[in-house]
């Protein structure tokens, strides 16, 4: 890949134009993408300018958003391009770059679209966020029910050019209303004097365009379906979800999930180019937090001077203790959100699990008491009964806190994501040292 970069580099150094444009006809969109993201903003412009009207708007697609909104700042004297680019891209794809905007770029942006093209964005963005309504593409296939199979099969010659998929035809009344969806393969292999309405079987599966985009992710995991349609609220067909746009989704929501548990605000898709101070302030309010947070852990072993003074060996078997307690927790955390996220658990689910996890933290922290006590035995065998019943007693309390507060963010209409890894782990660490030192005073009857 460095290779094929360095070799760009230097067709646009030396003003090669005719081989440089060779090289790109020649290059699939996915590729040409890569390398536009590794060139220097001037390079990448001017080998987006090289592009066929076709291969700009394949290519688009694949950038990222960044590099998507460097090349129309780019091309901002070049209104002709951006209009045709614009114009060219799958609603849907469009979509998903407005809607990262700034209200005047995206209104501005789309004045440049054709009357008809401007009255399908301006209808998905109306959508709420993150709904099925924003990822819908108008460009779809339907049939009547009345139609013949050949009838069925002239009218997607005609008009499947524009389709997004042609794996699924839809079939609608004469009000618009979806009443089935039947794969292309069983239209192919029907007589051609059949009708559509005999080759229907009614089951189909349908999103609503208000619909969480997490629903459309699990959709596409039950069904199995190269796309889904997408209706309103009285079964009118409005358009259809791809399999290729709900992947992206899932992608974000799995990014987004895993850097929340981190205790990272929002997701940073790529942290190699963002920028120093956007790092910094997606990290630092969680941070800040779990510093005060921290404070109780402090306090609670401050409270118990006298017992440390005491029995010194205390101390050693500290941070083995209750890291073990923030670790059990974190496991447990991990588990319930991404249940969760997929779907596999609901919040009505709690107390099954709960008592569930109650055994099974159970078994792992005996396992780990007779760990710790092997320890003990060797370096200090006056609290290896203090070190053992801690264990327990941590590991327990880890793994309920990291199973419950998924649950009990979820119900507060809350990203369970964001019970974070430092934030179960800061919890457990507090409750590790109360129930430490306070059965140490118990056992030595300090």
């Amino acid at each position: 890949m460095v290779e094929i970069i360095q070799n760009f580099q230097e067709l646009i150094e030396e003003k090669k134009w005719k081989t440089l444009k060779q090289e790109l006809k020649e290059s699939e969109p996915v590729r040409i993408a890569e390398i536009m993201e590794d060139l220097p903003n001037a390079d990448a412009i001017l080998l987006f300018r090289l592009l066929s009207r076709e291969q700009a708007k394949e290519t688009f697609q694949h950038l990222s958003h960044e590099e998507q909104e460097k090349i129309i700042e780019g091309l901002a004297m070049n209104t002709g391009k951006i209009t045709s680019l614009l114009n060219d891209l799958d609603p849907d794809d469009r979509t998903a770059f407005l809607e990262e905007l700034p209200g005047k770029i995206t209104q501005r942006l789309l004045q440049l679209l054709s009357a008809e093209e401007r009255r399908i964005s301006t209808q998905l963005l109306g959508y709420p966020e993150d709904s099925v309504g924003r990822l819908m593409t108008p460009e779809y296939v339907a049939v009547k029910p009345d139609f013949t199979v050949e009838q069925a099969l002239a009218h997607i010659r005609k008009f499947g050019k524009d389709s997004e998929t042609l794996n699924v035809i839809y079939v609608v009344n004469d009000q618009g209303k979806l009443i089935d969806d039947i794969r292309i393969k069983e239209i192919i292999l029907a007589s051609t004097d059949q009708k559509i309405a005999d080759i229907m079987d009614k089951r189909f599966t349908a999103l609503s365009a208000l619909d969480d985009q997490e629903l459309a992710i699990r959709a596409f995991r039950d069904y199995d379906r190269v796309a889904l349609p997408v209706i309103d609220t009285k079964g009118v067909l409005l358009g259809i979800v791809t399999f290729d746009d709900v992947m992206d989704v899932a992608e974000e929501e799995s990014t987004e999930d895993f850097q929340r548990f981190g205790s990272i605000q929002d997701a940073i898709i790529n942290p190699l180019k963002a920028r120093i101070f956007h790092l910094y302030s997606k990290r630092i309010v969680w941070l800040s937090v779990l510093v005060f947070m921290n404070v109780f852990s402090g306090a609670a072993i401050a409270s118990y001077e006298g017992v440390i003074e005491s029995v010194v060996a205390l101390v050693f078997f500290l941070p083995l203790l209750i890291d073990s307690g923030g670790n059990a927790g974190a496991q447990s955390a991990t588990l319930m959100i991404r249940s969760l996220a997929i779907g596999d658990v609901r919040p009505k689910d709690w107390f099954r699990l709960f008592g569930k996890e109650l055994l099974v933290a159970l078994f792992l922290g005996i396992t780990m008491a007779f760990a710790v006590a092997l320890v003990a035995s060797f370096r200090a065998p006056e609290v290896m009964v203090v070190v053992m019943i801690t264990m327990v007693l941590t590991v327990l309390t880890g793994s309920l806190v990291g199973l419950l507060l998924p649950f009990i963010f979820t119900r507060l209409k809350l990203d369970p994501a964001t019970a974070s890894a430092p934030l179960i782990t800061s919890i457990a660490d507090i409750c590790g040292v109360l129930i430490y030192f306070s059965i140490a005073s118990w056992y030595f009857g300090i």
